[in-house]
């Protein structure tokens, strides 16, 4: 590790060397990259140097003890070694999670899809409370949210609903929501009381941008339609609504939220080219043994992650078993906890692969 480190080091310097040159400054594209490659190693570079600070003091204060005859000093000594060796396990622990290497996604905007599952009425009215869960957290980050198509169900659910949250590290917060979250709750439409467990599902795509995939015009279908609302009836006397069918893998987006057709294809392909993206990585996901995917879960949507009992007042991810009693706060976009939770998790279980 330590011998990775120096060489980070250097490169480093490098790199700092480098974006004073003009003629790097110049090229707008180079310089962006390496400001950002100098950004990233930045904080491996600090904790190394407070690495070696540590060790430095560390054998500073051993050389102290062995010097020194006046028994307080000794004493003195003995405590700074102590805190010495201390600061040097902590940052040691630091520095590995820090040289974990990074998803290539984790700071891409996401587009994320909610749909009603099991549960009828009652599954719908959860994905807007999810949806509402979700949009209030973005917000919190400053981030923002853009809905890009939605099935609205007539009591304010949603049969579904994809939408943008534009932000840097927003994948890397929210890539954890990907799977099946189940409800339990006395429904709205529920006269007698009882409790109804539902489910919903989640995924979390991360944005594609044009140049890491190409998407060939010719293999694509593209139909126009009336755009219709919660009930079926017609809110747009023109075919403003576009579905657009990728004819390789059978993905088909629809959207008819704008009264543009062209905004409405607009928004369709930035799905499409998420989704198409996601598949490529599930792909590439495949040829990874299944012994090195991360212990948190491989954000499957039909993998149940998460319970929400409404009557209790508790959150369970069973992914690491994590129950927190702050049910009406989470859904008020409080989601830190559970996303710091999980995190800690994959860190954990990426440090333990690499150790073997």
């Amino acid at each position: 590790m330590f011998e990775k480190l120096s060489e980070t080091v250097k490169h480093y310097e490098d790199i700092a060397r480098d974006v004073s040159d003009p003629a790097v400054i110049a090229d707008n594209s180079r310089y962006a990259a390496l400001m950002k490659e100098y950004s990233t190693l930045t904080p491996i570079v600090e904790k190394y140097a407070e690495y070696k600070r540590a060790v430095q003091d560390e054998e500073d204060a051993l050389a102290l003890i062995e010097e020194e005859s006046d028994p307080e000093m000794k004493e003195l000594a003995r405590a700074e070694l102590d805190a010495a060796k201390e600061k040097k396990e902590k940052t040691a622990d630091e520095l590995k999670i820090l040289l974990i290497p990074k998803d290539p996604n984790d700071e891409k905007s996401v587009i994320m899809e909610i749909r009603g599952g099991a549960g009828g009425e009652e599954a719908c009215l959860f994905a807007n409370s999810l949806f509402r869960m979700y949009s209030m957290y973005a917000e919190s980050m400053r981030w923002k949210t853009e809905i890009l198509s939605a099935n609205p169900t007539e009591l304010g659910g949603f049969k579904e609903i994809s939408f943008s949250v534009e932000g840097d590290g927003a994948y890397s917060r929210l890539k954890f929501e990907s799977g099946v979250h189940r409800v339990q709750r006395v429904p709205e439409t529920e006269s007698q009381g009882r409790i109804q467990t539902s489910t919903v599902t989640v995924a979390v795509l991360p944005e594609a941008d044009e140049v890491e995939l190409e998407i060939n015009p010719t293999e694509l279908k593209i139909d126009v339609f009336r755009a219709s609302g919660a009930g079926g009836q017609h809110i747009n006397k023109t075919e403003s609504a576009v579905r657009i069918t990728h004819l390789p893998t059978g993905v088909v987006v629809e959207c008819q939220d704008e009264r543009s057709q062209f905004k409405n294809k607009d928004k369709a392909m930035k799905i499409l080219r998420s989704r198409l993206y996601e598949k490529l990585q599930e792909e590439q996901n495949e040829k990874i043994a299944s012994d090195r995917r991360s212990q948190v879960g491989t954000g499957s949507r039909s993998e149940r992650i998460r319970t929400y009992n409404f009557p209790e007042g508790r959150l369970t991810d069973h992914r690491i078993g994590l129950t927190l009693y702050k049910l009406e706060s989470i859904m008020n976009g409080s989601l830190d906890e559970v996303i710091d939770a999980l995190t800690t998790a994959d860190q954990a279980a990426k440090l333990a692969g690499s150790d073997e």
